[in-house]
């Protein structure tokens, strides 16, 4: 029961950061040029984990990204079997969040600024897959390591802790959307992208697999960069 809590938890989370996020990207549209949509979309995002870190994250952690629970994973604090259950729940409540955005936007006659339920894309950096990777790489190490050294047991944030991660993940939005739409969450990714793929518009999909590998690339290297790191404070 306490493991179906935790996911149940999970898909809430991931639920709300993609209304919240892509809601808002939709609402107000996200390019650069449009500066002020653009940091409200960042803000939107950054916020969103704040609601979520305070509202389910003493029950699950509030990973609601299954590369933050790969990060968690490879530093021990979680098992394979929750990390599975964990991802699950996460593409679940993001896919939810896209499916009920759709019914908003599309039953409300609202237009959808990104023309694709605030999904991911290369166009910032000039269709360039391998720049994508890198991008997401990057950001995502930085997210990762922000939020395994703010958990730390050894120097406890108190409850600033959601606060800081939030304001981290504002950071990376705004340098991120304009290069790839900010990622660094497969979940976030493949929901808006699926339901995308539904209503007609298949290419997001087409790019997917950036923003699920690499992510996931990212938070490996951010795990383990910060387990050396913490390790070498023990000496």
């Amino acid at each position: 029961m306490e493991a179906a809590r935790k996911y149940f938890a999970e898909c809430i989370g991931a639920f709300i950061l993609v209304f919240i996020g892509c809601g808002t990207a939709m609402l107000v549209g996200c390019d650069s040029v449009n500066g002020s949509g653009y940091i409200l979309t960042a803000f939107a995002f950054g916020l969103a984990i704040v609601v979520i870190a305070y509202g389910v994250g003493n029950i699950s952690g509030g990973h609601v990204n299954p590369a933050v629970s790969l990060a968690v994973l490879i530093n021990g604090g979680m098992t394979v079997t929750d990390f599975v259950g964990y991802v699950i729940a996460q593409c679940i409540g993001a896919f939810a969040g896209a499916g009920v955005l759709d019914l908003i936007f599309s039953t409300g006659k609202v237009c959808d600024k990104t023309g694709g339920f605030g999904t991911n894309g290369l166009g910032g950096v000039s269709d360039s897959v391998a720049a994508g990777f890198i991008v997401e790489i990057i950001l995502t190490c930085l997210f990762v390591m922000t939020i395994l050294g703010v958990t730390s047991k050894k120097q406890s944030h108190g409850s600033f802790g959601g606060l800081v991660i939030g304001l981290t993940l504002t950071a990376i939005h705004i340098i991120g959307i304009g290069l790839t739409g900010t990622s660094v969450n497969p979940a976030r990714s493949l929901g808006p992208a699926l339901i995308a793929a539904i209503e007609g518009n298949s290419d997001p999909i087409g790019v997917v697999y950036v923003f699920i590998l690499a992510p996931m690339i990212g938070a490996a290297i951010g795990a383990f960069v910060y387990k050396f790191l913490e390790g070498g404070e023990e000496k």
